[in-house]
């Protein structure tokens, strides 16, 4: 009997524990995990309204535009510098337009389409090879939307020769800044690109005159001069023109071709249709 008592309390001591809910802890599972922001440098310049659906409200708005915004995209393809940037992106005015009571997209005269050429040139052989597609947040400005702006009174803006850029592929501003300066040293002179950075991801680019100005994160010069071989300054001369005005063609590579004669040229295949520039002359915004 005793034998028995013993296995049985044996095998009451063996058998298994009925499953209990394990409590599940905050410290057992960590913090909800959080999703990366989406890349959108663009969103820290541009606004409702400057954006693809303001550009549609503001071409229809008024009929007569689409057929002028025609006539600047043939001059650009005419020209060989259409596509590297949608052309209704071109038409941006500053980013405070909204505040300064301006347009947020404006047409230039004919006589300063000229000064954009070498600086396209420029962005599609240097730029967008450094850092991929980039998108224009702020490229011609009136005297009066400039200046209420807080843009210089000799900024190239007016004139039709200076962009401002932000990147369209994730790239952190140290290695931007870095890739632009690397190539603005050697291929700036030629082409009298001037290389600017700002806050955040903004850069720009004209093709007036050889310089560069703005800081890295470190708050360092962001494209510290260099000596070519030969001791020579890397410094061009900025154009015999006196000023920034208008009409001057800008930089020393091919000229332009003039806007009347590029309406009637021939330019190369577009490579595809380039969205809403111009949109159709019949004004559907759809």
């Amino acid at each position: 009997m005793r034998r028995l008592l013993t296995l049985m309390f044996a095998f009451l001591l063996a058998a298994p524990i009925g499953a209990q809910p394990v409590a599940t802890t905050s410290a057992q599972t960590g913090p909800p995990m959080l999703m990366p922001a989406p890349w959108s440098p663009i969103s820290d310049y541009v606004e409702a309204g400057q954006d693809e659906p303001g550009y549609r409200q503001w071409i229809v708005s008024q009929p007569w535009r689409s057929a002028q915004v025609r006539q600047f995209h043939d001059y650009l393809t005419a020209s060989g510098v259409s596509y590297i940037a949608p052309t209704w992106q071109l038409l941006r005015t500053a980013s405070d337009w909204r505040k300064c009571g301006a347009e947020p997209f404006e047409i230039p005269p004919q006589e300063e389409w000229a000064n954009i050429v070498n600086t396209l040139r420029y962005v599609r052989d240097y730029v967008v090879p450094a850092v991929g597609p980039v998108e224009p947040v702020s490229v011609f400005r009136n005297a009066a939307l400039n200046r209420c702006a807080g843009g210089a009174p000799e900024s190239v803006h007016r004139s039709m020769s200076a962009i401002d850029f932000v990147p369209l592929s994730s790239i952190d501003r140290d290695t931007m800044i870095h890739r632009l300066c690397a190539r603005h040293q050697i291929e700036g002179p030629r082409f009298n690109a001037g290389l600017g950075f700002y806050a955040r991801m903004r850069f720009h680019v004209d093709s007036w005159k050889y310089r560069t100005w703005g800081v890295d994160d470190s708050g360092h010069l962001a494209c510290p001069k260099v000596l070519p071989i030969g001791g020579v300054p890397v410094l061009a001369k900025a154009p015999d023109t006196g000023s920034p005005g208008a009409g001057a063609l800008r930089g020393t590579a091919t000229a332009a071709i003039p806007p009347s004669a590029a309406i009637r040229t021939a330019g190369p295949p577009a490579p595809g249709a380039d969205p809403l520039a111009p949109l159709p002359t019949s004004g559907d915004v759809r």
